[in-house]
């Protein structure tokens, strides 16, 4: 565990030098300095408490700001603003804590808080990975001082949760609409009162797509009340849209929607009159010659009097990232982006004037010291976890995984316990400090280490041997068809502690592990490889501890801290 010294006395140093602060025997000085050094220390405790992602940073200083405006995979963004402040949400599908919950000010400068769903329900069937399910595109509505967010389950339905503080504890999730392969609801509370929902289909559990379809809710938001009428068809012209977000504006509803696949489609806009149509369409943004594939899904909010547009970007292992927009009302239509060739079709900007000009820059943290006894907010688990696996002791300043059974799986495919976060950027550095606690009598096999997860997957371990400790690389291709691991010859190791330094190069995700004995000097491990995402999700890189099938129980790596630069 790195002591409070190792961290704060650089600060503090350099906090005496800055404020001109020397030891002095005068008594009303030393009592003026120790107040000003407790001062100094109590902030630099806060600003490391608060640290922000040394990996990107969109906020240029100069008033601009540069895309994406969170370079990690929060996908199928959506935001509402409530007061001076915006709240984005985003899908999470099998990660868990689900649905994140980030907070900004000028919708460039963002921090995740918290996440709206501790656990994904049902329970029992997400106790193991189900990849590609759980929680798709949600959505926001604020009513009478309670935020709400709508999400979908493609296999069970519309979900609903509620809070007056989107910072705490959420409302367990309520059965809105259920019913199976329908997904991306966006709701409306009308001038008279009523609730509308829109949502979209998917084709692989619904059997049909690319229809937009409006049902009227109660007035408590919680339940279905007619049978729902289709709005929109877009076969044909508009492959594929889903994602909708219905507004109302100067007398016209509206729904924005993505349509034609995530990685080559165009942000759809649909205006009418009346609720349940019929409806115009146009669309307002595509790639045009920008190189900002696919710029759809996402949500329009106010800014004073402009209008900006947040959506997402999909790039591969980085998974999909979040862009900010320009928006301009022409003819009651919105464009999006930039319209050099005024034919009212936008193009996303990969830089641009910031909505709100504020000092304050940050971006959501990925280090951890593992300092507090709870889980930290970059973190997530790939199933709902169990409390037997790791633990945060208050005051240990440490990780614990333990060494939990793989039980008959043939690769991590199906592993529950990999304690993952998202890529941060196109290039870094994340280095974790390790330290294996394995019983040298009932720890054969046991391991833990640092993997890259994703279809294709990579991981260096500290695993014990029958003769001590040793570290190896696997990797494995197309986890998710149960191949094998390929496993290199364990390198004899001559500690229980290591360092694991993972660099990834951009934009073809290439990774390379090193690792070190003594934290400074660094050696190669294992084969250079190419990130893969996972099933609707970006590659993600994180901690494990497993032992083999049937073994008893004991053993564990201890983490001391994870820091990505």
């Amino acid at each position: 565990m790195a002591t409070i010294a190792e961290k704060y006395l650089p600060l503090i140093d350099s906090f005496r030098k800055e404020y001109q602060y020397f030891p002095t025997q005068n008594t009303d000085f030393m009592f003026a300095n120790k107040i000003c050094l407790t001062l100094l220390l109590l902030m630099s405790l806060k600003s490391f408490s608060q640290s922000n992602s040394k990996a990107w940073n969109p906020d240029l200083g100069d008033g601009r700001y540069k895309n994406p405006v969170i370079n990690a995979d929060y996908s199928d963004p959506d935001v509402i603003k409530v007061g001076d402040d915006y709240y984005l949400t985003a899908s999470s599908f099998n990660c868990v804590p689900g649905l994140p919950i980030l907070h900004s000010k000028d919708l460039v400068n963002w921090q995740i808080i918290n996440y709206a769903l501790p656990r994904l329900v049902p329970e029992t069937v997400f106790q193991q990975p189900m990849h590609g399910a759980g929680v798709w595109a949600p959505s926001w509505n604020y009513h009478n001082g309670e935020f709400f967010i709508y999400y979908p389950d493609p296999d069970y339905g519309i979900y609903m949760v509620k809070t007056k503080d989107p910072s705490k504890a959420w409302s367990k999730p309520i059965l809105v609409l259920p019913g199976k392969g329908i997904i991306d609801p966006t709701t409306l509370r009308d001038s008279d009162g009523k609730v509308y929902m829109a949502v979209a289909w998917a084709g692989s559990r619904a059997g049909v797509n690319s229809l937009i379809t409006v049902y009227q809710l109660n007035k408590a938001g919680d339940s279905v009340i007619d049978a729902g009428k289709h709005v929109y068809d877009g076969h044909g012209i508009d492959p594929t849209i889903e994602g909708p977000k219905l507004y109302k504006l100067n007398g016209y509803y509206y729904i924005f929607a993505p349509a034609g696949g995530v990685k080559t489609g165009w942000q759809l806009v649909l205006r009418s009159k009346n609720i349940f149509g019929p409806y115009e369409r146009k669309v307002v943004m595509d790639q045009g010659n920008s190189v900002i594939n696919g710029p759809h899904q996402g949500a329009m909010v106010t800014v004073g009097n402009s209008y900006w547009f947040l959506h997402f970007q999909d790039k591969g292992a980085y998974g999909r990232v979040v862009h900010l927009q320009p928006m301009d009302w022409v003819n009651n239509w919105p464009v999006i982006g930039t319209d050099e060739d005024g034919d009212g079709k936008g193009t996303p900007v990969l830089s641009y004037k910031k909505p709100i000009s504020l000092a304050a820059r940050h971006n959501p943290a990925e280090s951890d010291e593992f300092n507090s006894s709870s889980m930290g907010l970059p973190w997530q688990w790939h199933a709902n976890p169990q409390i037997t696996w790791s633990a945060q002791v208050a005051g240990s300043g440490i990780l614990r995984l333990f060494a939990a059974p793989t039980d008959a799986n043939v690769n991590f495919w199906n592993l529950p316990n990999l304690y993952l976060q998202k890529f941060p950027a196109e290039s870094f550095t994340a280095t974790a400090k390790l330290k294996a606690g394995f019983d040298a009598d009932n720890s054969v096999g046991k391991r833990g280490g640092f993997i890259v997860m994703g279809d294709d997957y990579a991981h260096v371990s500290l695993v014990r041997t029958a003769s001590g400790y040793a570290l190896q690389f696997a990797s494995c291709l197309n986890a998710k068809k149960n191949t094998a691991e390929q496993l290199q010859e364990p390198i004899p190791f001559p500690s229980d502690s290591v360092w694991i330094r993972l660099t990834v190069v951009g934009p073809a995700a290439l990774c390379k592990f090193t690792y070190s004995i003594d934290g400074v000097n660094y050696m190669g491990i294992g084969n250079a490889f190419n990130a893969k995402p996972d099933t609707w999700i970006g590659a993600k890189m994180g901690l494990y501890c497993t032992g083999k099938p049937g073994t008893k129980n004991g053993g564990y790596i201890d983490v001391d801290w994870f820091r990505v630069e």
